[in-house]
């Protein structure tokens, strides 16, 4: 049987690509195929692979490969997959929409539906972000683009999601069921430390507007107590003059400092919809709680009250109830720390290969069906 892993590009190590990560595991001589590569820039398991990349690849500023999202469905039509008989795609834009030899399976892991083209236009496209002519040029690009992105989701077999609020968005954005697999946490890596907690709350996020840095820097500066921000992204500066004396960015930093940050800290803060969560689970491996948003799909992994709190808005208010309310319980380490258990690259790896071998049909994958 020939497989094949696509992705929708590679660019760093985030959430998505700790999902290949595990797929390169279970399938160790498939060759990736992905709109755009930037060689070193994801782990050795993955650079190991046969990575072949689309025409985009050759595009110049092949950085600012996102202003191509025009070109990414020609680009996946490129995509030349007629010698594999299992297809696994890995997306969260557009390969989920790559063509397969008609006996093929193709299955797909979805980290949520184009989030540009449906729900959250405003977020990446608003006029402050990227100005009023590019805001108007490229409305009617992503209503197109929608539609394409609705029509190709019949190229998929069988959808994996990695939490319920992206099952949902899978059944309102393409009228597709799917099964729920939550993405790989390192759990043997993640680990307490058996020092005491420090006095300090700790963000793990890009730094664009809608992750809510901003607010979390308000509810901190407000309440004067200690946040440590780790992430980058083009709203650092204006975050760096928004900060009071009480909190901290530090930017991009290595696995050792941000698991010697896990495991001080008093408690995690993510207070803006995710599709699934990675780092607060990373948190609570390390035994430290998680106060996170109510919404999307990072309170499906936190037990409010016992592993972490609830948080009911964004606003400043909701942060800082949060904060006080998870100040008042007394967490047990031992009981987060089972908890993220459920959600480590061991779980991961019996589910999707569960879910894969559920899924090829019989006879074997390649034969022609009588």
């Amino acid at each position: 049987m020939k497989v094949a892993l696509v992705h929708d590009w590679l660019t760093g190590m985030r959430g998505g690509e700790k999902v290949l990560e595990r797929l390169c595991a279970r399938f160790p001589d498939a060759p990736i195929y992905t709109l755009v590569h930037e060689p070193g820039s994801v782990s050795d398991v993955i650079e190991a692979h046969d990575i072949r990349t689309s025409f985009v690849q050759n595009m110049p500023a092949r950085h600012a490969y996102r202003w191509y999202l025009p070109l990414f469905p020609l680009a996946v039509r490129g995509l030349d997959l007629g010698e594999f008989d299992l297809v696994i795609s890995s997306s969260h834009c557009a390969v989920k929409a790559v063509r397969t030899r008609q006996d093929a399976k193709h299955l797909c892991y979805c980290h949520t539906p184009m989030r540009y083209a449906w729900d959250r236009f405003d977020d990446y496209f608003s006029p402050s972000r990227v100005g009023w002519m590019k805001h108007l040029l490229i409305r009617p690009t992503i209503a197109w683009l929608r539609q394409w992105d609705r029509a190709t989701a019949g190229r998929v077999d069988a959808f994996v999601a990695n939490s319920g609020y992206v099952a949902g968005r899978i059944k309102r954005y393409y009228e597709r069921d799917s099964s729920v697999i939550s993405p790989p946490v390192d759990t043997d890596y993640f680990v307490p430390d058996r020092d005491s907690a420090d006095d300090f709350y700790l963000m793990v996020s890009a730094l664009n507007p809608y992750k809510r840095v901003g607010a979390a820097i308000e509810a901190f500066t407000k309440m004067n107590r200690r946040l440590v921000v780790v992430g980058d992204g083009p709203d650092r500066a204006q975050l760096e003059d928004a900060r009071g004396p009480s909190v901290e960015l530090l930017g991009r930093v290595d696995d050792a400092t941000l698991l010697n940050l896990y495991q001080r800290c008093r408690g995690f803060v993510l207070p803006n919809v995710e599709d699934a969560g990675i780092a607060p689970i990373e948190a609570m491996a390390c035994g430290r709680p998680a106060l996170v948003l109510a919404a999307g799909g990072a309170p499906e992994a936190v037990i409010d009250g016992v592993t972490g709190v609830h948080m009911q808005d964004t606003g400043l208010a909701g942060i800082c109830e949060a904060v006080d309310r998870a100040e008042a319980l007394t967490f047990n380490t031992e009981k987060i720390r089972a908890h993220a258990e459920h959600y480590s690259v061991r779980a991961f790896d019996r589910q999707i290969s569960d879910f894969i071998d559920r899924e090829l049909p019989t006879p074997s994958v390649g034969e022609p069906s009588p």
